[in-house]
């Protein structure tokens, strides 16, 4: 019997079954029909994120390594949030403060990746929020 299972095995290389990104639609909790398109961020593209987010300086003729955050949350936000519906001006003031003057509450702020570095650089709740869901495997691993 074991010779016959061995005859189904197949050779395969896990590098030929990896995808390398996956974007899901998902909705942030508490805010109605706010959608978000998140890609998972995997130890690979973590590394890759980390590397451009690093700047070389010379200390006594030694370099030094810094991590710098101005180029870490535009590049965090391109390779994380693919885009997103829903987001009204009313919840823009339950993620940080704002002023949406005479605007319509209900009209949506449209996704560009300005709008989503400065959701992400001022909004703890939301910042912490996607940090959580793009690295959890869990999320892009289950049919939605």
């Amino acid at each position: 019997m074991s010779e016959q299972s061995n005859a189904s095995v197949e050779s395969v290389s896990l590098k030929d079954l990896m995808v390398p990104e996956k974007v899901v639609d998902i909705e942030f909790p508490g805010l109605d029909g706010f959608i978000l398109k998140i890609s998972h961020l995997g130890r690979a593209m973590g590394a890759k994120l980390s590397k451009k987010s690093t700047k070389k300086t010379w200390v006594n003729h030694q370099p030094v390594e810094e991590f710098d955050s101005e180029k870490f949350i535009p590049e965090f936000c391109k390779s994380v949030i693919k885009g997103w519906t829903g987001l009204k001006y009313k919840y823009l003031e339950e993620l940080l403060l704002v002023d949406i003057g005479d605007k319509d509450p209900e009209s949506e702020l449209l996704y560009s990746l300005e709008n989503a570095v400065m959701l992400l650089e001022n909004s703890v709740g939301f910042d912490e929020w996607i940090t959580e869901v793009s690295k959890d495997l869990s999320n892009f691993t289950k049919d939605k």
